[in-house]
């Protein structure tokens, strides 16, 4: 039995796979809020409930944060994983913890071509390296690199490198920003959750749209980046809009950053919770603008294919994937 999951700053997902040869069957999964649990080794605790017969041979659990030496202190949660408390916890010699963007990597690499939206009208699809970014609680990225035979997966935490603007508003969004954030604005501090509300309340700080009082009130009583967004998607909400639009030029700009440190021939992959929910914004052509922004380089990057994951459990899929193909390579 495999023991698989993803650990988010809002939400983890872990599941029990049975597998033999090819065949893989999942006889339990549950999500939980993260937030509720003051580690995770009492979230483990409460999801292994009534499994006491369970035999546990493999453990792969994807978390947001730097993963070293088995360890993991998790960027937007208080949490430190260990994959050797974790090997006591479930009584298995193999464990691993892989960051967050690597096991959504492993994951891409086995999905089925229906579980992606084209973003790249000009795309054409070659063998080579693969750029991984995932825009949701946080920003994370990750390359694929492609040595001619087979794929090597590169962790990173390039969602916490520094945010460039590129023209007048995003120089004024930067100002506003560092009175929030007066040490380092990263990325992640726009190209997440939490930085389409940033983007949101810049817009409304310098007058760009009328707020609504409805979209406010709102705000408060949900997720904020989840009102904005779908207020954004609708169409309902003028500031939503353009807060939505802004956030994915920024998203196509840090894309193509990526894509230009790589040159990800094989794809630039959009995973994480938010591209799918603005699919049809996606769509509209200011995340390709963003993307393909880069000057004398824009050739590029112009047929480069760009798509969007549609399937939620990516990363759960990529911990499984590793943790099965690993420990066929155990002695």
């Amino acid at each position: 039995m495999i023991l698989a999951g993803d650990v988010g700053g809002t939400k983890t997902i872990l599941a029990l796979f049975e597998t033999e040869g090819d065949d893989i069957k999942c006889v339990k999964k549950e999500q939980f809020s993260s937030a509720h649990y003051q580690t995770f080794n009492q979230l483990l605790t409460s999801f292994l409930t009534d499994t006491d017969c369970v035999q546990i041979t493999a453990v792969c659990i994807g978390v947001a944060g730097i993963v070293a030496n088995g360890r993991c202190e998790t960027t937007n949660l208080p949490w430190i994983l260990s994959s050797k408390e974790i090997a006591e916890h479930v009584n298995s010699q193999h464990v691993w913890l892989l960051n967050d963007l690597e096991a959504t990597a492993w994951g891409l690499l086995n999905l089925p071509e229906h579980n992606f939206v084209e973003l790249n009208p000009d795309a054409q699809r070659l063998q080579g390296n693969i750029a991984v970014l995932a825009a949701g609680t946080g920003l994370g990225e990750a390359i694929i690199a492609w040595d001619g035979d087979t794929y090597h997966v590169i962790a990173s935490e390039g969602g916490h490198a520094d945010f460039s603007p590129t023209n007048e508003q995003e120089i004024a969004l930067l100002s506003h920003l560092l009175e929030k954030y007066p040490e380092h604005v990263s990325c992640e501090r726009l190209i997440s959750g939490e930085g389409l509300v940033n983007i949101y309340q810049f817009l409304k700080h310098i007058n760009y749209a009328e707020s609504t009082s409805e979209t406010e009130q709102q705000m408060t009583e949900r997720d904020p980046a989840a009102v904005i967004g779908e207020a954004g998607v609708a169409g309902s909400d003028t500031l939503c809009v353009n807060a939505l639009n802004l956030f994915c030029r920024l998203y196509g700009a840090e894309s193509g950053n990526l894509a230009l440190k790589c040159l990800p021939y094989g794809g630039v992959y959009l995973a994480g919770g938010i591209g799918a929910k603005i699919l049809p914004v996606l769509q509209q052509g200011e995340f390709m603008r963003g993307f393909l922004a880069k000057g004398r380089c824009r050739a590029a990057l112009q047929k480069i294919s760009v798509k969007v994951c549609t399937n939620p459990e990516v990363a759960l899929l990529g911990a499984l994937s590793y943790a099965k193909q690993t420990t066929k390579l155990k002695p």
